[in-house]
């Protein structure tokens, strides 16, 4: 049976403890004669004991610590990878362009480090980036991979998936702070978007950082319904699009930084060279 961490701290502790209290108490006794130097002696004897063990629990606690860390982070890393599987055959299942869903993540999670995004709030971005388009499993092929415009009933099925994907996440205890992506990366700034007509600042921030990289995403590389956009009506688009669709200052800070993020979405893709312009990434 195995060894909690806290018995083996506290075992250790008493232990250590017994030792020194019996040992010190016996040297005393031996070399204190004088009651008024035995006083004295005690109390330098207690000093030393609270300063060692403080010093020895500071160890012990770090250690456990560390290793509960080392644990923590074994099971994320366990997390991502199932999550990559399921992820891989979704790209696979959409016919979208290889490395996508990774290329958005990485993207996402560099402007949102550039954005002053850290710690837990960090993660749900990845986690969130990486699963943004859940909800889409639920939706039959001839919507997701059509080669043209949907038609309005095929619309309206479509944008049920941001719906599905804040479902599905919930349902997930580690997931369930991620879901601001599947749920919200349609809403558009001036509050036109779906699925909740969100405008501004009240739409989540990482579903607005998301939402530059998704579309940059989207016109830089072909889809079963259009070809890939070129690179500089790419980024034009943006320009145009902050203020109306996309948050205008995380665009300008997407600009700013262009080259470092795209150089971090394209780590193990290429960027595709087509020339033609095309029409607008199913909504």
């Amino acid at each position: 049976m195995p060894i909690s961490p806290q018995f083996r701290t506290a075992f250790l502790y008493v232990a250590l403890a017994a030792c020194w209290i019996w040992f010190s108490d016996r040297a005393l006794a031996a070399l204190a004669r004088d009651p008024a130097q035995l006083t004295w002696a005690q109390s330098v004897k207690g000093w030393v004991f609270v300063a060692a063990t403080g010093l020895m629990l500071y160890w012990l606690i770090g250690r456990d610590i560390k290793r509960l860390a080392d644990i923590n982070r074994q099971l994320v890393e366990g997390h991502e990878q199932a999550l990559r599987v399921l992820v891989s055959a979704m790209d696979i299942r959409h016919k979208e362009t290889r490395d996508h869903s990774d290329r958005v993540m990485r993207m996402a999670v560099g402007l949102a480090r550039l954005a002053g995004v850290q710690g837990e709030a960090l993660c749900a971005v990845k986690f969130g980036a990486l699963l943004h388009d859940i909800g889409k499993l639920a939706l039959p092929d001839t919507i997701l991979i059509k080669p043209g415009k949907l038609d309005e009933a095929e619309m309206a099925q479509m944008r049920q998936h941001p719906r599905i994907g804040r479902e599905l996440l919930e349902q997930v205890d580690f997931l369930r702070s991620a879901a601001d992506i599947p749920y919200a990366h349609h809403e558009r700034w001036d509050g036109t978007g779906y699925p909740r007509g969100l405008r501004g600042e009240a739409i989540p921030l990482a579903a607005r950082i998301f939402s530059i990289v998704d579309v940059w995403d989207a016109l830089s590389f072909p889809r079963v319904y259009k070809p890939a956009w070129p690179e500089q009506e790419v980024l034009a688009y943006l320009r145009d699009a902050a203020g109306s669709q996309l948050d205008p200052h995380l665009v300008e800070l997407f600009l700013a930084h262009y080259g470092e993020l795209k150089a971090l979405g394209l780590s193990g893709s290429t960027l595709p060279a087509e020339d033609a312009p095309a029409g607008a990434a199913h909504a």
